[in-house]
């Protein structure tokens, strides 16, 4: 949505008569401030996903210990019969 000329000066006026001379620059530096720091976040939130997107590590082997490798392999009971 594009603001033409005339409606952005409907929307200084009203501000101006809303808010009066005084406070109105302290308004316009605090808004100036808040869309800074929503930049800087958005762009940092960018950077890390990017960052994380370029990252392509390889899974890491789970090391094996020694007691799960000398183990025996466990089998399946078997069932007693009764003759």
């Amino acid at each position: 949505m594009n603001l033409g000329m005339p409606e952005i000066l409907v929307i200084l006026v009203v501000a101006l008569l809303i808010f009066g001379p005084k406070k109105l620059p302290e308004l316009g530096r605090s808004l100036g401030q808040s869309i800074r720091e929503f930049k800087r976040g958005a762009q940092e939130i960018r950077e890390e996903l990017e960052k994380t997107v370029d990252v392509r590590e390889e899974p890491k082997p789970k090391p094996v210990s020694e007691a799960s490798s000398k183990a025996p392999a466990v089998s399946e009971p078997q069932e007693e019969r009764k003759a």
